[in-house]
């Protein structure tokens, strides 16, 4: 049998075909939020295993200090994930932040818009994002800019208490944990 290849004419110009599989998949935005603040250890726990099975994962902590980290000295566990806290000697517990506290923040927000537009992630935690937004710190419409500007194979989650409505809004999945005490 014998098989022969028809050239492709090239006055129409080339066209690409692209195999269904072979689609990028486009991540999703969840949000984790809660009354209290409080650790999501399933995301964690999620983070690390997407880890584990290959995919770079960034954790973005923007309240949290104290360990003389912030963006240039990110810790990495493992070989996929990348964690990152601020640049502050304390960990934010109210709106009363000093100058260079809220510095420290931006810094770390546009470090984080940075990496992420690279497209190196493939999931970025944002913890305790909300308290962020609604301490003034970084400003909600930069927030939805960057969950719609990012690179579409990235998952994004969300965490922290009293969620802003137009962050729920952009997310796929929003999980509310809640207390329910029993008699």
């Amino acid at each position: 049998m014998v098989s022969q290849l028809k050239p492709l004419s090239l006055s129409s110009g080339p066209t690409i075909v692209r195999h269904p599989l072979l689609q990028t998949v486009e991540g999703t935005v969840q949000v984790f939020t809660a009354l209290h603040r409080n650790f999501f250890t399933n995301v964690m726990v999620q983070a690390l295993r997407i880890a584990d099975q290959g995919k770079a994962v960034l954790i973005v902590q923007f309240l949290k200090g104290g360990i003389h980290q912030g963006p240039d000295h990110p810790m990495q566990l493992g070989q996929n994930l990348d964690w990152i806290r601020c640049d502050m000697p304390r960990c934010i517990h109210d709106a009363l932040v000093s100058a260079d506290e809220k510095q420290a923040i931006q810094d770390l927000w546009l470090h984080t818009q940075s990496l992420v537009a690279k497209g190196r992630y493939g999931l970025v935690v944002l913890d305790e994002l909300s308290l962020a937004v609604n301490y003034g710190l970084i400003p909600t419409e930069e927030v939805v800019e960057f969950i719609q500007q990012r690179p579409p194979q990235v998952d994004v989650i969300l965490t922290g208490p009293d969620m802003p409505e137009s962050l729920t809004a952009v997310a796929d999945q929003v999980t509310e944990f809640r207390r329910n005490l029993l008699p």
